[in-house]
C-alpha cells in the first residue's frame, strides 16, 4: 500500500484544525524536505501550482535552502507571517473600488513602512478589506510629504462602500467616523 501524499496528509491535516504553520513543521519534521513541505501546504490550501512556485522560489534562499532541524516550527510561523500561506481571493468590482480608493490613501499618505505595506498587501490578496481599513483608519499621514485632505477623503470614499455591504462589520461605523473627524480637522487652518 502506497502512503499518502503530502499534499493529502496536509489537507487532512487541515480537516482537523491545524494552521499552516503547524501543517508545515509536521510536513518538514516528517519529510525533511523544507521546499517540499512548504509545497505541499500551499497547494493543499488550493494555491494554483504557478503562485506556489513564484513564492517557494520567492523565499527559498533564506528560509528553506539551509532549514535547521527542530526549527521546523519556527520556520511554519515565519511562512504564514510572511504571507506564503495566504489564498487569494477574488476580489469583485464592488472590493475592487474599496482597494482602488486605498491605494489613493496610500499615495497621500507621505510614505509607508515596509511592515505596514506587507500587512496591507496581505489584507488584499485574502480580501480582509476591513483590516486594511482599519489599519489605515488609524494611521496619520506624514507631515510634510502627506497630503491629509486627499488621504482622508479616500478613507472616507473606501468606508462609505465597506459600510454598504450587507451586513457591514460592525468596525466599520466607529473608525468611518474617526476618519470623517479626522478630515475635518485637517481642514482648519
Amino acid at each position: 500500500m502506497q502512503s499518502p501524499s503530502p499534499v493529502t496528509i496536509a489537507r487532512h491535516a487541515f480537516d482537523t484544525g491545524a494552521t499552516p504553520a503547524e501543517v508545515y513543521a509536521t510536513l518538514a519534521r516528517r519529510t525533511r524536505e523544507p521546499a517540499g513541505s512548504a509545497r505541499a501546504v500551499c497547494l493543499a490550501l488550493g494555491i494554483p501550482a504557478d503562485e506556489t512556485s513564484r513564492r517557494i522560489d520567492d523565499c527559498f534562499d533564506a528560509l528553506l535552502a539551509n532549514a535547521r532541524p527542530g526549527g521546523e516550527a519556527d520556520t511554519g510561523e515565519l511562512l504564514e507571517a510572511l504571507g506564503v500561506f495566504d489564498v487569494p481571493k477574488s476580489l469583485d468590482a464592488h472590493d475592487l473600488a474599496v482597494v482602488d480608493q486605498f491605494l489613493a490613501a496610500i499615495d497621500a499618505l507621505g510614505g509607508i513602512r515596509a511592515g505596514h505595506q506587507h500587512g496591507l498587501t496581505r489584507w488584499f490578496v485574502t480580501g480582509n478589506l476591513t483590516a486594511a481599513f482599519l489599519s489605515l483608519a488609524a494611521t496619520q499621514p506624514r507631515p510634510g510629504t502627506g497630503d491629509p485632505a486627499h488621504y482622508w477623503t479616500a478613507l472616507i470614499t473606501a468606508g462609505e462602500l465597506l459600510a454598504a455591504r450587507t451586513p457591514p462589520d460592525p468596525r466599520i461605523k466607529p473608525a468611518l467616523e474617526r476618519c470623517r473627524e479626522r478630515a475635518a480637522q485637517s481642514a482648519r487652518p
